[in-house]
């Protein structure tokens, strides 16, 4: 019974209409993982630095720790939306 069993899950785990074809699905997938991939390859990199004073870091890092400080609501309500209050 468990020779039946293997040889039917290999048979099946090597049936080819099991595979993903390779490649984006869609026109709009494709054109993401290109822009992903040229952008991870660094090929259209700008040659100009673009390091940050350590001035501007700190205001960066402070709006980021700053964004703890903000209450998460539990819930929504419809009539919250578009609302910003503090």
């Amino acid at each position: 019974m468990h020779i039946k069993a293997w040889t039917l899950l290999l048979a099946l785990g090597a049936s080819p209409a099991w595979a993903i074809d390779p490649g984006p699905s869609s026109a709009p997938q494709k054109g993401t993982e290109q822009w992903l991939q040229l952008q991870s390859s660094g090929q259209a990199a700008s040659r100009n630095s673009q390091a940050t004073t350590a001035v501007e870091h700190e205001a960066a890092m402070q709006r980021w720790l700053d964004s703890y400080k903000l209450k998460i609501p539990q819930w929504y309500k419809d009539d919250d939306s578009g609302q910003i209050s503090k």
